[in-house]
């Protein structure tokens, strides 16, 4: 379908990569990754042709159509929501307008015999066409995509031009997955959706038969739309067949060898430079110093992969705040006639870490808000707890950045056990190296500016950290480095995100916030999904699925908050019993997978040295512990997940 023939692209007199070759072949399903400068986007940008590249050529196949989606910057104005879209099916509207034209021109008089089987010919053709288009379900393909996207019937008929940058950019997607393209080129496409949307996306994404390309930080949408990874790596290009953990896997297998060659051409480098030091004004020594000056000369360096640059960022260590660090009670707003939320209850206690998932549109954000305290409530009680100190970051919070101060500034003294080199190395972290961090707030992008807010907020001391989307401008490097710390954090912590795999290890409760109320998840992400799937599997009506504040007031009428404790006791106790004998099992699973993959490990390391091949009978052995190290992983990891999924429906029962 395209060919890269020699592509190299140049950027600030620097080469991004340099005399590549690359196929995407009808059907490739392809993640593109690389650290943040590599040229990812810019790649995109010459397959479409939107830029062209410094040397080299771009073979399209003949009538070829790719759908391109931007990062950012796509508007739509003076049309709504529903001719916008329906706009993308420009194949099957010039058809339409082709045979209305031909029914007109059947229509006239005098025709002679030819002229009439002429048109009749003609309009069969187009008819064909359009039943090859799925003309005749193309209205509804069209609402159910922007269904799928989370625009709702009653914006249909919206004027593009209302709806918000996110939105903008969910339009530029329904669009290109309405037109018929041959393949799919989309950047960072999950950055303004929410969870539901997203798993609708890669619901699609998975049936759909033309080519993808897809540059994405979020791995869990990589892992289950891409079969294949394309890398960018010290300008060149890299390909490996596999989902993107594999590739990761690879990659830091890779990485190990990568610092070890590191590592000893460094030695190499020091020995060289101490000969020619020490013998540099020796005649007798002339030319084997000249020699070495050469070769030294002549040395294509080692480069670092990034992965070896990670710092270990912790939260400083907060002061314990009371059991309940905040409390919400029949909290009602409005923004002016559009009622979000409508008398909510909410208790987050000491050491919650807490994922507010849901649809766009139903109150996510505005919940984050009044519990940081920066949006007041219409109606209800916000109580902060004891000793509670409150941080949040949001999108917008990097507007309140002072402009005049470089970053280095702006981060400056939040943290006084922090000293300058420390700052530098968690800017360092967050894509800001070098001579980068004195640069004035006031020039940087929306995204390096979000960047710089959550820096802020790795330093300060508080033990309830509020965070709205923190991951839409990380790259893979620094989202692990966030996501460790706040693994870390010994605080209460509540995450606005659609990002599941930053999700999975951070937070032990889901409340999913939806028009129809709320509904709290005691588990972890992957728990959450789960239960999800069910109600949308027996389709239980949303009105269902779902207590409201007042259901929920209502039963703690009738039970006694004595009774209830009771109550609740008892089925910890029940839980506990059913469950922990089967805990103490995995556990002990755990640690002889983890012994043996430590070993695993080890093996591939000495299998990996030239060296090592020079003792056979050693190789041999080696080699064959191999095998049943990888024997007894497989037998280990069927027994651990039988007893898992033994748990998970223990579990289940009590939920």
């Amino acid at each position: 379908m395209i060919d890269l023939i020699n592509v190299s692209l140049q950027f600030n007199g620097k080469y991004l990569f340099k005399d590549v070759n690359y196929r995407i072949s009808s059907g490739d399903k392809i993640s593109l990754v690389g650290a943040n400068g590599t040229g990812k986007s810019s790649l995109l940008k010459i397959i479409t042709g939107e830029i062209e590249p410094e040397s080299g050529t771009v073979q399209r196949q003949k009538n070829i159509s790719i759908g391109y989606l931007p990062q950012e910057n796509v508007t739509h104005a003076n049309k709504t929501l529903l001719e916008e879209a329906t706009s993308a099916l420009s194949n099957i509207i010039k058809l339409q307008e082709k045979e209305k034209e031909l029914q007109s021109e059947l229509s006239k008089e005098n025709l002679t015999e030819q002229e009439r089987d002429d048109l009749i010919h003609q309009l069969g053709e187009v008819h064909l066409r359009l039943v090859e288009l799925g003309s005749y379900s193309a209205n509804a393909k069209v609402e159910k995509i922007l269904k799928g996207l989370g625009f709702e019937e009653e914006d249909f008929d919206r004027p593009t031009q209302t709806f918000s940058g996110g939105w903008q950019m969910r339009i530029a997607l329904a669009k290109i997955l309405i037109s018929q393209n041959d393949i799919l080129l989309l950047d960072e496409p999950t950055n303004h959706l929410d969870i539901d949307s997203l798993n609708w996306l890669i619901s699609f994404l998975k049936s759909y038969r033309g080519a993808l390309m897809v540059v994405s930080h979020d791995k869990n949408f990589v892992n289950q739309v891409t079969d294949k990874t394309l890398e960018i790596y010290l300008g060149k290009f890299y390909t490996f067949k596999g989902d993107y953990d594999s590739y990761l896997k690879y990659k830091e297998e890779r990485d190990a060898q990568t610092i070890h060659q590191y590592e000893l051409q460094q030695k190499k480098i020091k020995e060289t430079e101490r000969f020619i030091e020490r013998f540099r004004y020796k005649a007798t020594k002339a030319r084997q110093v000249q020699s070495r000056i050469k070769q030294l000369e002549k040395l294509e360096l080692v480069e670092l992969p990034d992965s070896k640059n990670e710092i270990d960022i912790r939260f400083p260590t907060p002061p314990q705040s009371g059991r309940i660090p905040i409390q919400l009670i029949g909290i009602r707003k409005s923004y002016g006639d559009k009622l979000v939320l409508n008398n909510i209850d909410l208790t987050i206690e000491r050491r919650d870490k807490i994922a507010f998932v849901g649809p766009n549109g139903a109150g996510k954000t505005t919940l984050a808000k009044i519990i940081a305290g920066v949006l007041q409530q219409d109606s209800g009680e916000r109580i902060v707890g004891h000793n509670t100190f409150i941080s949040y970051y949001a999108q917008d919070v990097a507007d309140n950045l002072n402009p005049e101060l470089d970053i280095l500034d702006s981060v400056y003294g939040i943290n006084e056990e922090k000293t300058v080199g420390e700052l530098r190395s968690l800017l360092g972290s967050f894509l800001f190296t070098g001579d980068d961090v004195f640069k004035k707030v006031g020039v940087l992008s929306g995204g390096e500016k979000s960047r710089v807010a959550l820096c802020k907020i790795l330093l300060t001391k508080a033990n309830l950290i509020i965070l709205d989307e923190p991951t839409n401008h990380l790259d893979i490097n620094s989202k692990r480095i966030l996501q460790k710390a706040l693994v870390d954090f010994n605080g209460s912590l509540v995450i606005v995100s659609h990002d599941v795999d930053f999700l999975r290890p951070i937070i032990n409760k889901v409340l999913d916030i939806r028009k129809s109320g709320l509904k709290m998840y005691p588990g972890d992400i992957n728990y959450y999904l789960y239960k999800r799937k069910e109600l949308v599997e027996v389709s239980i009506p949303e009105s269902d699925k779902y207590e409201t504040s007042s259901q929920r007031n209502q039963t703690n009428d009738n039970i006694s908050r004595k009774e209830q404790k009771r109550l609740e006791a008892e089925l910890r106790q029940k839980k506990y019993q059913a469950t922990k004998d089967l805990t103490k099992e995995i556990e002990k699973l755990e640690k002889q997978i983890s012994l043996l993959e430590d070993e695993q490990k080890a093996i591939q390391d000495k299998l990996a040295d030239p060296s090592f091949y020079s003792d056979a009978e050693k190789v041999k052995n080696t080699n064959k512990r191999f095998k049943e190290v990888e024997k007894e992983l497989e037998e280990l990891m069927i027994q651990w997940e039988s007893k898992t999924e033994e748990l998970n429906n223990i579990l289940n029962q009590f939920n």
